[in-house]
């Protein structure tokens, strides 16, 4: 597979997926540039390096070509964080676009508009991406964010350039090997830390991870599923029951693998779903009908936080409660706050996309994790050993 270096940039134009699917407020303001500033490593080398830069990027889900999903809100950071002026198209593969991308000079860079404007996009439609790849001499995919979505962008579009002249940008190369690092040989002794409302969202991550971590660390509405298949009364705590006898199976898995699977042994439970809920500490197998575990207890904290402190390897996917809600917010921010520390202990800790990003960077522990991913839905499927269509497209 090609890298950036092997590739002459010189006096030609490299037309790069980004994920610059970056959340914006009320008034159209970027809240997280993390996308834009992990994708810049890549424009910045095809611009040092004799080359013009064509971006393309979906943003959102529109149904139309509504204004408040235009890519047009991020030109202003963009210009300003390139240092140089970027040029815009409003629509990805209109006359104007190609007339704009055909123009550019050495150095120059032109941002396309949101590529899900039209369906063909997400439908993998080849004509569509045929028409895409008129707007560059190479193609660089570093959108790993969407690297495990078979789109026209991501995965069919490749075909329409030489082997030579495709290559994946340095964030993907960053993330995969990131992931390599847990998956091929990770330190010892490795825990992964899983959360998040639902088992059946975590199947495959589950039954790829037991018997390569050491410890498995389950928190989130998911626990509740695993509480209740070992029998525990679990009151009105979200749970799927049509996965409780995956649950126990998992468990007897786990058991013959060498994989400990740990539960919270105390929850913050509530009256309601809501931040004003009512609210009180309560053994997570004992809770009482009426109540519902929205967050992990202190016991829990302390517990897993012990394990997390004698870990070398860490993975964390998924928070441990409704850390939207202050008040059941403190056991992800203990969870993230032990991984921080294990990290500046030396352990190697990956966050993975997500509510966890999210998470981690809330609570103001970004900078002390080994690596935060761009791409949830991408980085599970790599742990549950999945290929990634916009990879394997780069390799053909």
């Amino acid at each position: 597979m090609n890298s950036l270096q092997s590739i002459d940039f010189t006096h030609k134009t490299a037309l790069i997926r980004v994920d610059f699917n970056v959340p914006l407020n009320d008034a159209n303001e970027i809240t997280d540039d993390t996308r834009i500033m992990s994708a810049l490593p890549t424009i910045q080398h095809v611009l040092e390096n004799g080359g013009s830069a064509v971006l393309m990027s979906h943003m959102g889900r529109p149904k139309a070509q509504e204004k408040e999903f235009s890519l047009v809100h991020i030109v202003d950071k963009l210009s300003h964080t390139l240092d140089r002026k970027v040029f815009f198209a409003e629509d990805c593969i209109s006359e104007e676009a190609f007339k704009l991308s055909e123009n550019l000079q050495p150095g120059e860079v032109l941002l396309l508009n949101n590529l899900r404007y039209y369906k063909e996009e997400k439908a993998g439609d080849e004509s569509f991406a045929k028409q895409l790849a008129r707007h560059g001499d190479v193609y660089i995919n570093d959108a790993f964010g969407t690297a495990h979505r078979a789109h026209a962008s991501t995965a069919v579009i490749a075909q329409f350039f030489a082997t030579e002249n495709r290559a994946l940008g340095k964030l993907m190369g960053t993330e995969v090997g990131n992931a390599q690092r847990l998956l091929k040989n990770p330190k010892r002794p490795f825990v992964a830390i899983t959360g998040g409302a639902k088992v059946s969202d975590k199947i495959s991550i589950l039954e790829n991870l037991i018997g390569k971590a050491d410890d498995i660390l389950i928190g989130g509405g998911m626990a509740y599923t695993f509480i209740k298949a070992k029998g525990g009364n679990i009151g009105d705590s979200l749970f799927e029951e049509d996965k409780v006898d995956l649950a126990k199976e998992l468990l007897t898995k786990a058991a013959e693998n060498n994989t400990t699977i740990h539960l919270p042994s105390d929850s913050i439970i509530a009256d309601e779903f809501a931040a004003d809920a009512n609210s009180q500490i309560e053994q997570s197998d004992e809770i009482s009908t009426g109540w519902m575990g929205l967050d992990i207890g202190p016991m829990a904290v302390e517990n897993y936080s012990a394990v997390i402190l004698t870990s070398e390897s860490i993975l964390w996917n998924g928070p441990m409660g409704v850390f939207e809600m202050e008040k059941f917010s403190h056991g992800t921010k203990a969870i993230a706050a032990a991984v921080a520390q294990a990290t500046n202990n030396g352990a190697y800790s990956l966050i993975g996309g997500g509510d966890s990003a999210a998470a981690v960077n809330q609570f103001g522990y970004g900078d002390d994790v080994s690596h935060i991913s761009t791409g949830g839905g991408a980085l599970l499927e790599l742990f549950e050993g999945k290929e990634l269509p916009g990879i394997k497209a780069i390799s053909e």
